[in-house]
């Protein structure tokens, strides 16, 4: 009873969770640890959403500035896990979740025209990513006997390889599209090769490649950022067992988190992937659940030994202090799953030449309509989610 009881702690996080994503861009954000990196997270991209596009961004910098190293360890953060359970800590973000703030940074910084700050953002957000991607072969090395262990988590990785780097195509395009739109034809051949190589089968790239390096402006032309859905949840798995031991009952509770795909929104016709995010979400999440399993165990065979201990004192008070034992051990045993709730599932680019309306259609059906000023070039930000729509049209440089 104890555990069925205290497992629903995790389970009001999943609902909280779920009530965003349900409402999502219809109510103010739900807020789960004050100014905590979740909190953060969630009302940035309510505001970004509502059009609050200077409040949005100085939210994501509040993020910045608490992350500087999402990379490093934590001996106390560590310690707090094993002796208060996973909700004990603030949120710790995924290494991707830190690339997307840059991702919305550099949206919010084209709206507003602050070219200067989205160049700073794109060399920042760059310099992070061959930072993160060190670390992440580091933890591929240190858990790669793990790995030979777990044969369904190798399946996994090696089906997610155009991913290792965790590197965001969907960044690294629009950074080559500000660039190419400027006419720094150097910078723009660099990112959109970056875009290339790891998306090469998008032929919006390609042609966008073509034309920095034949050194072309482009003319009239209209790209469409296209998010859809939501990204994977997770869930807590969690595995009882009752030890019969002298003097009392000893319970074991391992608690692991599970990834839920969700589905997403019917695919734009003509539209093209730029980024799979649940692809991204699944290659750090796999690295990491074998660690998540294996501190699991320990801290669940730590916690029946302090049962055991508790139940055999030779003291009159052995079965309080052993079912304390058992209360504190079910309260503090639960699994990581907070997650960035409202990142898309997908993200794909449409790219066409600007002769005003654009509408978008799924399976020929209309989804939503792009009124574009017949003249220059733009940019689109198009949010799908549950029949919810946000689009934002900017004017390139």
């Amino acid at each position: 009873m104890v555990g069925v009881l205290l497992a629903a702690c995790s389970a009001t996080v999943e609902s909280r969770l779920d009530s965003v994503r349900g409402n999502y861009m219809t109510e103010t954000a739900s807020q789960f640890d004050s100014d905590g990196n979740l909190d953060l997270l969630i009302r940035a991209d309510k505001k970004f959403h509502d059009g609050d596009i200077a409040g949005a961004d100085a939210l994501y910098e509040e993020f910045n500035q608490k992350n500087k190293d999402v990379t490093s360890g934590d001996i106390w953060r560590e310690a707090a896990n094993f002796a208060f359970g996973a909700n004990a800590n603030d949120y710790r973000p995924f290494m991707m979740d830190t690339l997307f703030v840059s991702y919305y940074q550099l949206w919010a910084a084209i709206a507003d025209g602050r070219w200067n700050d989205a160049r700073v953002i794109i060399n920042q957000s760059y310099a992070r990513q061959q930072d993160m991607s060190i670390e992440y072969k580091k933890l591929i090395e240190s858990t790669r006997d793990e790995i030979a262990k777990h044969a369904e988590v190798a399946d996994k990785i090696d089906q997610w390889a155009a991913y290792r780097d965790i590197m965001n195509p969907a960044l690294m395009y629009l950074s080559g599209i500000y660039f190419l739109t400027a006419g720094d034809f150097n910078d723009a051949t660099t990112y959109l090769s970056r875009a290339h190589g790891m998306v090469p089968e998008n032929k919006f790239v390609v042609d966008d490649l073509d034309l920095a390096r034949a050194k072309q402006k482009p003319k009239n032309t209209v790209w469409v950022f296209i998010e859809d859905g939501f990204a994977p949840k997770l869930t807590e798995r969690r595995v009882s067992l009752p030890i019969f031991m002298e003097g009392g009952l000893s319970w074991v509770t391992i608690a692991t988190s599970q990834p839920i795909l969700l589905d997403g929104t019917p695919k734009i016709d003509g539209a093209k992937q730029i980024a799979n995010v649940d692809a991204m979400f699944m290659t750090e999440y796999n690295e990491y659940h074998t660690n998540e399993v294996l501190r699991a165990a320990t801290s669940a065979a730590g916690r029946a030994a302090l049962q055991t201990t508790m139940f055999n004192s030779n003291s009159d008070a052995a079965p309080i202090l052993g079912l304390l034992s058992l209360i504190y051990s079910e309260s503090t045993t639960n699994a990581e799953v907070r997650t960035w709730a409202t990142l898309p599932k997908t993200i794909s680019v449409l790219r066409a030449n600007n002769n005003g309306l654009i509408e978008l259609r799924a399976r020929g059906n209309v989804v939503a309509r792009v009124d574009v000023p017949t003249a220059g070039n733009y940019l689109v930000y198009v949010r799908l989610a549950d029949g919810r729509q946000d689009i934002k049209i900017m004017k390139t440089k």
